[in-house]
């Protein structure tokens, strides 16, 4: 969540921030804030005031009666007594507003950074490279054009997946429901392969693999922000209160919840590979046909926490580490940078990468790599003690999928086909164990 410090110190900035991320009644939410937070420090002025007053005249009390004033003395101790009621009444007003503060924090979006492009929704998206041709400045999705040409047409992945016998729809209905698949032979394999390959190449960026647990605790989605922002998204089993996992964020980014790190051991870095679960209600039509949408779905994440001078480095090699994977697949992607509008609550600037299926005609979303700044950190208490002064500062937090598996295996199935079958990108076929599918 934004600091107190930066809306009192910094309020206009902050109010245009959350404007640019379409956030409602931006100034109102500010404004609110500053009034409770201001109500807070005038109470614990005349709760700190009272106690000094408490102890100056419990100090006395025994002087007086050292003196023979004991009517005084009587007086003082109930002024003292009077004093101790009135501080527990400002105990309670400053918890409340406490509580209130944190309540409001919770509910106000991350702000963007200056570079962030303005825009309400996905068409005011930046691209900012493709391996199919050179962008221009400013390039937004809306105005895009250029995609690969189709030639003849060719079956989607939902038909392929069928006719090779790879992923079995109707099998993960019956089983289960919509949205969660049962994968057969190669296709399993195939998924297997990824998976490793994803893992290995994390490793041999420098990544820690970190097996998290798939459900996490209340207080877990409220550290990354998936709490309460997108409740209705997440699965939850009531009689536990506990929540199935949306992305290995939430575990990973939680392990750092309540810590103070050495600057010296900044950046960390850890990859995890996890099943995610996502209820996406309202989700229909084309973009939830086969596995464009699932309710459970493979994904590989990597996840860094980092101190403020160096996040931004640490972001670019985030997205350099994702674009290479891509590449090693031989799949053609776009790089977006997302406008205001179209950000999450809780990410400072984000990169999508997008990958084009031929057989649907259509980009689908892969990876998104952001930069949280101090929002979840600030939400985690996540912090480190710096080297040179011993000071203790929030540390900043980023994320990336690197990657999603669903759409990465549909865009393989369709781009790859052949008369002969369909063929498996060189880098993989060391981990599927075959060449073709066939």
């Amino acid at each position: 969540m934004l600091t107190l410090k930066q809306i009192t110190e910094d309020t206009e900035h902050v109010i245009a921030g959350l404007e640019k991320k379409h956030f409602e009644n931006a100034r109102k939410a500010i404004e609110e804030v500053i009034a409770v937070d201001k109500r807070r420090r005038e109470t614990q002025q005349a709760l700190d005031q009272n106690l000094s007053e408490a102890k100056k005249m419990a100090s006395q009390i025994g002087m007086l009666m050292k003196q023979g004033k004991k009517e005084e003395a009587e007086q003082a101790k109930v002024t003292v007594s009077e004093l101790k009621e009135k501080n527990k009444q400002l105990e309670q007003e400053k918890s409340d507003a406490e509580t209130e503060v944190n309540t409001l924090l919770y509910q106000i979006p991350n702000i963007p950074y200056d570079e962030v492009p303005e825009g309400s929704h996905a068409d005011d998206n930046r691209v900012v490279k493709s391996s199919l041709r050179e962008c221009h400045e400013g390039d937004t999705v809306g105005n895009w054009t250029t995609v690969p040409d189709n030639g003849n047409a060719k079956l989607p992945h939902w038909e392929l997946a069928k006719k090779y016998n790879l992923i079995d729809f109707d099998l993960g209905v019956k089983i289960t429901g919509a949205g969660f698949p049962v994968y057969i032979g190669k296709g399993a394999r195939l998924q297997r392969a990824l998976i490793n390959f994803f893992l290995d190449e994390a490793r041999k960026s420098g990544y820690t693999e970190i097996m998290p647990p798939t459900v996490v605790n209340t207080a877990s989605g409220y550290g990354t922000g998936q709490l309460p922002d997108k409740e209705g998204q997440m699965y939850h089993c009531e009689e536990d209160d506990l929540y199935l996992i949306p992305t290995a964020e939430v575990p990973v980014t939680n392990i750092y919840r309540n810590e103070i790190l050495d600057e010296k051991d900044l950046p960390i870095k850890n990859c995890a590979y996890t099943q995610c679960f996502r209820r996406e209600a309202g989700s229909y039509g084309k973009d939830v046909r086969g596995l464009n949408r699932l309710h459970e779905f493979s994904k590989i994440e990597i996840v860094r926490i980092d101190k403020p001078g160096h996040s931004r480095e640490s972001h670019k090699e985030m997205l350099a580490h994702v674009e290479g994977l891509l590449q090693k697949l031989e799949l053609p992607y776009r790089i977006l940078l997302l406008c205001g509008g179209d950000q999450s609550f809780t990410s400072a600037i984000c990169y999508d990468f997008e990958v084009y299926s031929e057989a649907q005609s259509r980009w689908l979303e892969v990876s998104s790599v952001s930069n949280f700044d101090t929002y979840q950190a600030n939400r985690l208490k996540c912090r480190y003690r710096r080297s040179e002064d011993k000071k203790i500062e929030l540390c900043h937090t980023l994320n990336g999928s690197a990657l999603a598996l669903p759409r990465i295996v549909a865009a393989i199935l369709e781009n790859n086909q052949t008369p002969d079958g369909i063929r498996i990108p060189k880098v993989l076929v060391p981990y599927c164990g075959f060449e073709i599918i066939d």
